[in-house]
């Protein structure tokens, strides 16, 4: 308990902030993620040598920071009626201390350089805190899937594999890529395929190009539910412990907690299975158009087929639904989950939040300026460096 406390608190200081994305931020006022994640590492630099003076110069640290190598794509696309479209992609390689570079590839409307070198340098700390034999990396391609058809999607992809495989930024001893927000096993797959039919005869390990494959095609079972399980054994570990629970002012256990997750999509709904299984009562689920509450508890299973099949909480029964996600998310709970996007919790919002602990499951969901208010105001916050680590 003790070490996994000292973890803890050593995560907490590298508080590097960091999955559907649900919202639209409104910390506009604040630096970009970069910078955010900047500003954790300076602060985390600055606490290694007050306690320790020494033990890191300051041009390793300066090298630390920045990513090493940073490939930005205008890969055209010819759409099914024809035309044509110029889509912008990303890759960010942050660091090679150990190889490959590990990391996630997105696809959203918003991507941009910036975003992905967060994610980037994320990565690198996280695998750090865990001691997992990663450098960390990133991918983004700007477009909503939403928008495409899947042979379009399909395309997309695999000109993104065949850009990354030439430029040496794909490959299972260079870089390897898995999912993350709004792609799965089926973008994957269609990037194994790919960097297989080009080095496929050379490399006996192509297949190990990237991560979160179907099983069919070399997945490992229990890729899926990875993150949301790590973020429920990260918590209910930390929720244990009887000193932790004491700074929470709260009493260690679990069981009858009440916790509120902002996103529904594979972390959250993952997490909110195991959370109840447990024996907590998961009261609030947050997504982009409304929230639902009950104060009793939601059934995960209910709540996610019915979610699925309206991709709306519109006409649930067996809770109070809101059209205003923020109504549900600031309501009084033991634990909430940011599971969605970074800069979530921000300083514009971060007072109306009523937790008394936060477990980070989304990548930065916690801005600076939110993260001093935790501070001042004694709200426990659980690092995404460890907690979504699960994920990796």
């Amino acid at each position: 308990m003790l070490k996994a406390l000292t973890m803890f608190k050593g995560a907490r200081a590298l508080k590097f902030n960091t999955v559907a994305r649900c919202f639209t931020v409104p910390g506009a006022a604040e630096p970009n993620f970069v910078e955010q994640t900047n500003q954790f590492f300076d602060q985390a630099a600055e606490f290694l040598s007050k306690i320790q003076p020494g033990l890191v110069e300051k041009s390793l640290l300066d090298f630390i920071r920045p990513p090493k190598t940073v490939l930005k794509l205008n890969m055209p696309l010819r759409r099914d009626d024809g035309s044509i479209e110029v889509i912008p992609a990303y890759r960010a390689q942050h660091s090679f201390h150990r190889v490959p570079c590990k990391g996630g590839i997105r696809y959203a409307p918003d991507v941009d350089q910036q975003e992905v070198e967060a994610l980037a340098a994320l990565m690198t700390f996280k695998c750090a805190c865990t001691d997992i034999p990663f450098g960390g990396a990133k991918g983004g391609v700007r477009i909503d899937p939403k928008k495409y058809s899947v042979r379009e999607l399909e395309r997309v992809t695999r000109r993104y594999a065949l850009e990354l495989s030439k430029k040496g930024f794909l490959g299972a001893s260079i870089d390897v890529p898995a999912p993350d927000m709004n792609t799965s096993g089926r973008e994957m797959s269609w990037i194994k395929d790919t960097y297989s039919y080009i080095y496929g005869q050379h490399d006996v390990n192509a297949a190990a190009c990237v991560t979160g494959k179907p099983l069919n095609q070399g997945g490992i079972d229990g890729r899926p539910e990875a993150t949301g399980l790590g973020v429920f054994y990260g918590t209910r570990h930390m929720m244990n412990n009887p000193e932790f629970a004491k700074l929470a002012g709260l009493t260690p256990t679990l069981k009858n907690k009440s916790v509120i997750i902002q996103g529904f999509g594979n972390v959250g709904s993952w997490a909110h299975k195991w959370f109840q299984e447990e024996g907590a009562r998961v009261t609030g689920i947050v997504e982009y158009n409304g929230g639902v509450y009950n104060e009793n508890g939601l059934d995960q299973a209910d709540l996610l087929a019915y979610w699925k099949s309206k991709k709306s909480f519109a006409g649930y029964t067996k809770g109070v639904v809101s059209t205003n996600a923020n109504e549900v998310m600031y309501k009084n709970c033991d634990v909430l989950i940011p599971a969605a996007i970074e800069k979530s919790l921000n300083r514009t919002n971060m007072k109306e939040i009523n937790a008394k602990v936060i477990a980070e499951a989304a990548n930065g969901p916690m801005t600076f300026a939110a993260q001093e208010h935790c501070d001042k105001k004694g709200i426990v916050v659980l690092p995404d460096l460890l907690i979504n680590a699960g994920g990796v």
